[in-house]
């Protein structure tokens, strides 16, 4: 009967811990789309951005910064389906046996995409909020003057797009930090052995206080 008793006390244990994994991978899966459908936004408002009026016609495709914000919130939009859909398969392929795991190799793969994509995400919207700055301000040294007041409507889309891409960038920075959680607490602390302990600058003095005061 006890042997029983301890089978029937595991599993709501086994049950619990699965249930608790498979939440925290399915909220990852969920957290990974949410920067999807924003990358996707601000790729579309920044590819309607054209405008054409009195002054003259002036587009996106002008400027090379907004250029890359494009490639780079549709690479971060595919990235970010991608790593979806794998984890969502990881969780429903080990949910049935035991609690949901990546693999190392698994584990590294989505660490250094995720790194990737963040800096890229990053690094479109900090270029493109410098050309909005520039278009807002003008530059004198270079006699570069605003250009917002003529083409205004061109400025607020553009705005629109690199604030929505900067939001993709808030996300970004939160799923870097559980992969790498996921990833480095796979490893063991590094151990200190006996001789590596003892030869340690404390140790030595504590040593020699002690031959030098026996007790």
């Amino acid at each position: 009967m006890s042997g029983l008793n301890n089978h029937e006390g595991s599993k709501p244990t086994t049950s619990a811990s699965n249930g608790g994994a498979g939440i925290r991978m399915t909220g990852e899966s969920l957290l990974r789309v949410v920067p999807m459908v924003l990358s996707v936004v601000a790729l579309v408002v920044m590819l309607k951005n054209a405008v054409a009026n009195d002054y003259g016609s002036v587009s996106y495709s002008d400027l090379s910064g907004f250029q890359y914000l494009i490639y780079a919130n549709g690479a971060c939009a595919a990235y970010s389906l991608l790593s979806a859909l794998y984890i969502t398969s990881v969780f429903r392929s080990s949910a049935a046996t035991t609690a949901p795991s990546m693999s190392r190799r698994g584990a590294w793969t989505v660490f250094i995409f995720d790194q990737v994509v963040t800096y890229m995400i990053l690094a479109a919207g900090s270029v493109s909020a410098e050309v909005v700055y520039l278009a807002n301000k003008g530059d004198v040294a270079v006699t570069w003057s605003e250009a917002c007041g003529s083409y205004g409507g061109f400025c607020k889309k553009a705005t629109v797009s690199t604030g929505i891409t900067f939001s993709v960038v808030g996300f970004y920075v939160i799923l870097s930090l559980i992969s790498s959680y996921r990833l480095f607490s796979k490893y063991d602390a590094p151990s200190i052995s006996s001789t590596a302990a003892s030869s340690y600058p404390g140790n030595k003095r504590d040593q020699e206080m002690a031959a030098a005061f026996p007790a």
